[in-house]
């Protein structure tokens, strides 16, 4: 479905009744990953799947696509199928995105789950790595999303998973020049939202890769640490959704039955 905001096209989906599921998408993904859990999670559950600013279908809008400008798409979505109340479930950018909506909006979050993602700002090092990478996607934006991809699953498994790193390659190759320069540089401004995961009164789940190449694991830790938040913790990297695909659905139907 095809939803116009601020003269752009945003696509999403919209299956099953029940509870409101919102999946977001990571950086250069589009809603096409969640496929495999659709099907099982829309049994019990309403699942809206939302392709973000410069992602899969969904159009451009500006140079810079902040977390907020993303989370204000995902509120308009939400508002256009009537849904108030929401869990958010998101795959490291679209984590981001979760939590500056949830930021903006407590009162309609139910329940958020991080998946492969952070409530930290970038650091200095990660900012400068962002600027490298604007650089390279400016001077070859294929070569960039084929070894970004394959650069975040853990080094046992990029063999054990290639066809799949290939289809999600030649799947993330449709994402346009501006969209990926524009989620780079809205990534790279984002805010520090630890105190979310202290203060909230919402369910909070955070899955981990215990060799995740993109995020220190230390780091996500001590970000939960006195916290309520439920952590999960997989062997695998970045991509758990399909590094640790058949726990990780048991994992997030847990976490939605526990609301």
């Amino acid at each position: 479905m095809i939803l116009e905001y601020k003269g752009t096209d945003i696509f999403y989906t919209d299956k099953g009744k029940g509870r409101a599921i919102v999946l977001l998408h990571g950086f250069l993904e589009n809603s096409k990953i969640w496929k495999p859990f659709i099907s099982h999670l829309s049994k019990k559950n309403r699942i809206i799947c939302i392709d973000l600013l410069g992602h899969g279908k969904t159009g451009c809008l500006g140079y810079i696509h902040s977390m907020e400008l993303m989370a204000e798409v995902v509120d308009a979505v939400l508002k256009n199928l009537r849904i108030r109340k929401s869990i958010l479930i998101g795959h490291s950018m679209g984590g981001y995105v979760a939590l500056a909506y949830a930021e903006s909006k407590p009162d309609n979050v139910k329940g958020l789950c991080l998946l492969n993602s952070t409530a930290s700002a970038d650091t200095i090092e990660k900012k400068k790595n962002r600027d490298r990478g604007i650089q390279a996607v400016k001077q070859n934006h294929k070569t960039f999303i084929r070894i970004a991809i394959a650069n975040l699953f853990s080094s046992s498994n990029q063999t054990l998973f290639a066809k799949e790193i290939e289809a999600l390659i030649n799947e993330c190759l449709q994402t346009p020049l501006q969209g990926i320069v524009a989620a780079l540089e809205g990534m790279k401004i984002r805010e520090d939202r630890e105190v979310l995961l202290h203060f909230s009164p919402y369910k909070k789940m955070m899955v981990i890769g215990k060799n995740d190449p993109a995020l220190d694991y230390n780091s996500l830790k001590t970000q939960t640490k006195n916290t309520e938040v439920n952590v999960i913790e997989f062997e695998g990297g970045h991509m758990s959704f399909i590094e640790n695909k058949s726990d990780l659905l048991k994992s997030i139907m847990y976490f939605i039955d526990f609301i």
